[in-house]
């Protein structure tokens, strides 16, 4: 009775479908509370069950789910709300990704801490790319892989057990297997992971922790197909030439960034970020003979790449994070040059992350400088000569600048570079992203290509298609939105002088530098510093109030950049340096606009808060 009373419940939800769950990739965070995330939203979804209330309005209002869908969306949180009523189990006992391979690297990761044994039961087959000694050897996880004929041959073990399955229904589940995790897969989906037993939930963060910054949620499309089949409702089937996708996208990416090298393309940013990472890890393995690896990164970027840089660290003792002071009155190029020379003194292999210009701040480093540092010959403490770094770049602010080529400026460097395809590349359709290398680093993208697919977390069939739709206008839409921000800038600077703005100079724009986000630190007053930084805060939430209020259809309270239209509005201090810690957060606002939207609106709306002040 319950099955068919959540199944029609679900269909019927499905014929309302609201069209921002399955196209938006980042959500409006005034109605969104990190705390809550997906509890907020299942919360009042299983309200709306419980009158059996599908209406398209009520769908609409539900708070946001989590604020990337890489992260989780209403999708991917209405599926696994299915699954887990259909086993008689609580939601967060369903996971869902857009891997195959993540889930299980997940409990591995864990299981390190927990010092516990772990038994891989296959059914069926492992990934093709899923290479059992490399997760052994350079992710440093321990297990046992035994293959299984049915489960009623489930063999006692000291430790965890996951039961791994292809399945043409990946949404069906049998919970009462004597397993710890149950893994079901399907290629053209990805995963679903359940957590058996209440013995396993303190495993449910950490693995919800996996998906946030390793890989991302199962895609919008993709539970819908999942959800579409599970409730025999009416199916699309898109075709996609994934092939002729592909080829056009790395074609303009060798067009973009003026390098000849393959580009390796990932379901996000993030990604990307943990192939390269551990690309270069293997890579280092190989060739440099057990000597510590440091991994050298911001300690107020984006939250993801802190986070995610620390995680790896965690789980292998040769490898160490670094702090890289790059922002707020700290030089790049003096801290880079710092913290090589430590590096060399301790004969380990350097490996530095770091955005183009900075996040929040807008800052681009004196480049030649840079270059001069990132090339200096170092010496070891026995005056060997020590490893050269490899600088791994982001520059998703700035993904049409030329620092890869052969006569560019980082040409003698050993220079990655990659870019969040949620932003410019995609208008904010889709969470893909990409890196490539210039020559001299060239001959490390076979390690990050072996990487993105071990973790299967290539881009989307869908994912290439989008890409291949909008990065050949790129170029043009970054020009369009450059020219809108320098004259809201300039706006600004007329009617509030006394803020600070973070944006590049003229100058560095004639050299390329044309982002189209800026920060905004707004003028503040009080006796005590304390005070001071209250009302500060207090008027930045006044002001993204103001401007999505009165241009709501234009002005969003959300954290991306790139977008088609609009202006977004965020304060990275809480939205993307969300894992960062308290006293490196920046408690400014940061706007991005795009070159399609209503500029002299933003403008009134700006100045009437100014007179408000």
């Amino acid at each position: 009775m319950l099955e068919n009373t959540v199944v029609n419940y679900i269909k019927n939800v499905l014929t309302n479908l609201p069209k921002d769950w399955l196209h938006l990739t980042t959500h409006r965070l005034d109605i969104y509370n990190e705390e809550l995330a997906k509890t907020a939203f299942l919360y009042t979804f299983e309200n709306l069950f419980k009158s059996n209330n599908y209406s398209s309005n009520a769908l609409n209002e539900l708070p946001t789910a989590f604020d990337y869908i890489r992260l989780g969306h209403p999708l991917s949180c209405v599926l696994e709300w299915t699954i887990a009523n259909l086993n008689q189990i609580t939601s967060d006992h369903v996971i869902s990704f857009s891997s195959e391979s993540i889930p299980i690297l997940a409990v591995l990761r864990k299981n390190i801490f927990e010092k516990k044994n772990t038994l891989l039961l296959v059914k069926n087959e492992l990934p093709k790319s899923f290479d059992i000694e490399t997760v052994k050897k350079v992710y440093g996880y321990q297990f046992q892989v035994q293959q299984l004929e049915s489960t009623q041959e489930i063999p006692d073990f000291e430790g965890t057990t996951i039961l791994f399955d292809n399945k043409k229904d990946i949404y069906n589940f049998d919970n009462s297997v004597n397993v710890d995790f149950i893994i079901n897969i399907r290629n053209d989906l990805g995963s679903i992971l359940l957590v058996n037993g209440d013995d396993n939930k303190n495993y449910i963060s950490e693995i919800q922790h996996v998906r946030r910054r390793e890989t991302i949620a199962m895609t919008p499309a993709n539970t819908l197909i999942a959800l579409q089949e599970l409730t025999n409702s009416t199916k699309d089937s898109p075709n996609f030439d994934t092939k002729a996708n592909k080829t056009t996208v790395l074609k303009t990416i060798k067009e973009i960034t003026g390098v000849n090298t393959n580009a390796v393309v990932g379901s996000s940013g993030l990604s990307i970020q943990y192939a390269i990472v551990m690309g270069l890890i293997d890579h280092a393995i190989e060739n440099y003979n057990n000597r510590p690896i440091k991994i050298v990164v911001p300690p107020n970027c984006y939250g993801g790449t802190n986070d995610q840089a620390r995680r790896v660290a965690a789980c292998l003792n040769n490898v160490e994070v670094m702090d890289l002071p790059v922002d707020g009155g700290y030089d790049m190029v003096n801290s880079i040059d710092r913290v090589l020379e430590t590096i060399a003194k301790e004969n380990a292999v350097p490996y530095i992350i770091a955005e183009i210009p900075t996040n929040p701040r807008v800052e681009v480093p004196d480049l030649l400088k840079l270059k001069e540092v990132l090339s200096k010959e170092r010496k070891t403490t026995s005056n060997e000569r020590a490893i050269e770094p490899v600088f791994i770049l982001d520059q998703t602010f700035c993904p049409n600048v030329h620092f890869l080529g052969d006569n560019e400026i980082l040409s003698s460097v050993k220079t990655i570079a990659y870019v969040s395809g949620s932003k410019f590349p995609s208008g904010g359709r889709c969470t893909a992203g990409y890196c490539t290398a210039n020559t001299k680093a060239a001959y490390l993208m076979d390690k990050i290509a072996y990487h993105i697919q071990l973790c299967d977390n290539e881009a989307t069939d869908l994912q290439l298609q989008i890409l291949a739709a909008q990065m050949p206008s790129m170029n043009q839409r970054i020009e369009s939105a450059y020219k809108n921000t320098r004259e809201f800038v300039t706006f600004i600077e007329e009617v509030l002088p006394e803020a600070k703005i973070n944006f590049v100079s003229e100058e560095l724009a004639q050299e390329g530098f044309t982002p189209s986000v800026f920060s905004l630190d707004l003028p503040t007053k009080g006796n005590t510093k304390e005070e001071r930084e209250t009302y500060k805060r207090a008027l930045n939430l006044k002001l993204i109030d103001l401007m999505i209020t009165q241009i709501p259809d234009e002005s969003k309270y959300c954290v991306s950049y790139g977008q088609l239209k609009g202006c977004y509005w965020t304060i990275p201090a809480t939205s993307t340096q969300g894992t960062t810690k308290e006293e490196d957060k920046d408690y400014i606002a940061r706007v991005a606009l795009s070159g399609n939207m209503d500029l002299e609106k933003h403008k009134e709306v700006f100045l009437d808060f100014v007179k408000s002040l």
